[in-house]
């Protein structure tokens, strides 16, 4: 009989929310964290000591040394920013090897992946969907097309035949392009990363992960991206290449529906987004411009613009739904201190229909918000540890996201570091 049930820590929004952050806030808690889509085409950013750490592939539970962090099978891993990766932290004193463990399914990105994906981009000039150029798509193509290489290959005898043979059909792919490439210093790089891959420890995660529930151990199934970039849910075609959603932690480590527990959903206290695609509340005016210098709102992989806007409660509505959220964090409520006046939207208007939920097309030429506007809190609260000390208004925020949605907001954020984080209730395990 199982004895416990593994939570899921996933955002609500176009991503960037601050999983990392909260990850590593809350892993104290568990026993396993465990990566379960998405490649390194995330960036999960903790701070702590004053220093800043990105995550792009493995687990926000890293840093704690009685966390097992596991890579499941959902993943996408690039060896040659794995092993950049896995050097960065060994050079800080964490001991990866101890702590990590990799899915045998686990897909491949080669560095023919990364080629397609930015000769596929090339090609579609204005019509391009933003994509990180990290080889992510093309390798989600190759696992759905049954070509791809998976971690548990790098272990076989005809690996290296294996690899050959994807790489000349990519090499096939790329002559339908216009587009220039040589992958002779990229392939040498890769494959010293298959090498550091084949010094770590490889399992069949799925069985490993349901053993340790029959044990009483305590899981954390980490997401990346957002929920309104899930490839079925979210803004198609404008979104990553997994299930970026609740469901996607069922196959992404292959645990069943009923081994799952609480959801943790986390949002920005406003709205960002990288990339093309639609976006109703964006702000491309002095305001919306504040709001990413204030944030610091850039991309830690890309290191991209991101786009800001007031909190879509629609779109919110919709993740938290699909989801199944049963609690909320909110971040970066710190980045609002300067506005005297803040915007909520409440609504669409969709064709002239004043509606509540998010619709088929959310094309600005369809879609236009409808707002409700706050008073804002001319406070700085990075320095605020308790509940009482934040201002009225924010406490007013909060709850009023809180009646809509119906779920408790149980964590808020008032600053970067792992210190500045405010409990108001249960965040699970």
């Amino acid at each position: 009989m199982y004895l416990n049930k593994a939570d899921i820590l996933l955002g609500l929004q176009w991503g960037d929310e601050g999983k990392g952050k909260i990850v590593d806030v809350i892993t104290p808690s568990y026993d396993i964290v465990a990566r379960f889509q998405g490649g390194p085409n995330a960036g999960h950013t903790l701070e702590f000591n004053g220093i800043k750490h990105v995550l792009h592939t493995i687990p926000s539970g890293i840093f704690h040394d009685h966390v097992k962090n596991v890579i499941g099978n959902g993943v996408v891993i690039d060896p040659i920013v794995f092993a950049k990766e896995i050097k960065a932290l060994a050079e800080r004193g964490v001991d990866v090897k101890s702590r990590l463990m990799l899915s045998r399914k686990a897909h491949l990105i080669l560095p023919t992946h990364r080629m397609l994906d930015a000769a596929s981009e090339a090609e579609k000039g204005k019509a391009k969907i933003g994509s990180t150029l990290k080889g992510i798509g093309p390798t989600y193509m190759d696992k759905t097309g049954r070509n791809g290489l998976r971690v548990g290959d790098i272990l076989e005898p005809e690996f290296q035949e294996r690899y050959n043979a994807l790489v000349e059909k990519h090499k096939k792919m790329l002559a339908n392009y216009n587009y220039q490439y040589d992958i002779t210093e990229l392939e040498k790089e890769w494959m010293s990363g298959i090498d550091v891959l084949r010094s770590l420890t490889i399992i069949d995660s799925e069985h490993y992960l349901n053993q340790a529930l029959l044990d009483g151990k305590k899981i954390l199934a980490e997401g990346a991206q957002g929920s309104l970039l899930d490839i079925d849910f979210g803004s198609y075609p404008f979104v990553t290449s997994s299930n970026t959603v609740a469901a996607g932690a069922c196959t992404g480590l292959g645990l069943a529906p009923s081994r799952i527990g609480d959801v943790l959903g986390i949002f920005k206290a406003y709205c960002t987004r990288v990339g093309s695609g639609p976006f109703p509340t964006e702000l491309e005016d002095e305001t919306g411009e504040q709001m990413r210098q204030i944030g610091k709102e850039f991309g830690s992989t890309t290191g991209r613009p991101r786009r800001c806007g007031w909190l879509d409660i629609p779109a919110l509505k919709y993740a938290c739904m699909i989801n199944g959220v049963t609690e909320l964090i909110m971040m970066k409520t710190d980045v609002l201190s300067g506005f005297e006046t803040l915007k909520i939207c409440t609504h669409y208007n969709l064709n002239g229909e004043k509606i509540d939920y998010l619709p088929y097309d959310i094309d600005p030429s369809k879609v236009q918000p409808i707002y409700k506007e706050v008073k804002g809190w001319n406070s700085d609260l990075t320095g605020m540890r308790s509940l009482e000390e934040l201002p009225k208004e924010l406490i007013e925020y909060i709850e009023f996201v809180e009646a809509t949605l119906g779920i408790p907001v149980t964590y808020v954020s008032v600053g970067p570091d792992r210190t500045q984080t405010i409990i108001r209730g249960k965040v699970s395990a």
